[in-house]
């Protein structure tokens, strides 16, 4: 289990404590958003501004797409410690975030979360972390168990299973005619065997 792997790495992380450097991670979502108060968040509590990593991507970005994460990830070692202002900024769901934690522990590294209050260096922060691995571990299972019982579903429906196919040059010209004559987009999709979805984007890209 998780949270037992999490309780017996309390000997290594107790060693890690207040030995190594103060490295803060920053991360926004969308190009509207600042760095700034994250990292003057980070600067708040001790962290230099020059050992403040940073990434600015999309929410669906992986790991291995933001370059900041991976930068700290590289120069971290036993005995640092990481600040961030959420553990959501260390992953696009909580599967990542756990992994990334994992990570950490047993690298022997520390984590802080200012927010939500988490420091890895002590018992509470570190069964703290170990409850939140297990939830994570919990989502994943659900997920998969919703996604296999839709699967089950269509196919019992005689429905297809998988991404929604795109649209045919044909089908495209045909559905841009029908749009023009005044046809709905429910009755255009039910025509053409394309979801409602798909069919809004595709016009979406082409008009």
């Amino acid at each position: 289990m998780v949270f037992t792997e999490f309780q017996d790495k309390d000997t290594a992380m107790t060693a890690a404590t207040t030995t190594g450097t103060l490295l803060g991670y920053a991360r926004v979502s969308t190009g509207h958003q600042s760095l700034d108060a994250q990292a003057d968040a980070l600067t708040e509590v001790g962290v230099e501004p020059a050992r403040v990593y940073s990434d600015k991507l999309t929410g669906t970005s992986t790991r291995e797409q933001r370059p900041g994460l991976a930068a700290l990830l590289d120069y971290a070692r036993p005995g640092d410690t990481i600040v961030v202002v959420g553990i959501d900024r260390l992953g696009r769901n909580a599967a990542e975030v756990m992994l990334t934690i994992r990570d950490l522990g047993e690298r022997g590294i520390v984590l802080r979360s200012l927010r939500e209050g988490i420091d890895t260096s002590n018992a509470t922060g570190r069964m703290i972390a170990g409850v939140l691995a297990s939830l994570a571990e919990l989502e994943l299972e659900l997920g998969r168990e919703r996604r296999a019982a839709s699967r089950a579903a269509r196919k019992a429906r005689d429905l297809p299973i998988g991404r929604p196919r795109a649209l045919t040059s044909d089908q495209i010209r045909q559905a841009e005619a029908l749009r023009a004559s005044g046809e709905p987009v429910p009755v255009i999709a039910e025509t053409l065997g394309v979801s409602r979805a798909t069919l809004y984007r595709t016009l979406a890209q082409n008009g």
